[in-house]
């Protein structure tokens, strides 16, 4: 969803470079790209050793609240799409080939950004407090995924932007359209490379 379908990872810079203020430090771009596509507890770990505290977990406990709560926030401002993104959705979905998304984002924030992208296009939505602790990087996400479409990972495309994400769907099996946004993404099996979603459709997705 974040970098892939939306260009939401800019909106996410908002509260993770304020929440480093509040803790009295700053964040580097390095640290921020190495959230990206990520989960919260990664992305709580990197940013209190960036700013050199070490958390308790009710500390950890209220900055997931803060941060939940400043990204909704951000997101109700509008959510821009990435380009094709929304074009590519509604062709597969014409189509009627079986479509999930899967994302790291949390349920509540999902159920915000779905309002934008429309709940209509996907048969299934997993996201990353859905998976027992076995978020991204690890293959579960697209795993689950599969298993509620009724189909085998292994028959599936994903479309992905960040190497987080690449290592989950490609772990799971899957052929993996990579569309990189915020960081780049390194060669490696059954990715197919694509500078944007544009003119992506149903014979795009097959011929991978």
């Amino acid at each position: 969803m974040d970098g892939t379908l939306l260009d939401s990872e800019k909106l996410w810079d908002i509260p993770l470079y304020e929440f480093a203020e509040k803790l009295g430090g700053t964040l580097s771009l390095e640290t921020r790209h190495a959230m990206v596509g990520s989960n919260v507890p990664t992305t709580l770990s990197l940013l209190y050793s960036e700013v050199g505290l070490v958390p308790s977990q009710d500390d950890l406990d209220d900055a997931a609240v803060w941060i939940a709560r400043r990204t909704e926030e951000v997101f109700r401002t509008g959510l821009p799409w990435r380009p094709g993104a929304r074009e590519a959705l509604r062709a597969v979905r014409d189509a009627g080939v079986p479509m999930a998304l899967v994302t790291s984002t949390e349920r509540a924030l999902t159920e915000v950004a779905l309002d934008t992208i429309g709940r209509d296009l996907f048969d299934v939505t997993v996201c990353g407090d859905e998976v027992d602790g076995h978020n991204k990087p690890l293959p579960e996400p697209y795993l689950r995924a599969a298993r509620l479409l009724g189909v085998d990972a292994a028959d599936c495309v994903a479309v992905e932007d960040s190497p987080t994400g690449v290592a989950s769907a490609v772990g799971a099996g899957c052929t993996v359209l990579v569309v990189p946004c915020d960081v780049p993404v390194g060669q490696g099996e059954r990715r197919v490379f694509r500078e944007s979603l544009v003119g992506v459709d149903l014979a795009v997705l097959s011929a991978l």
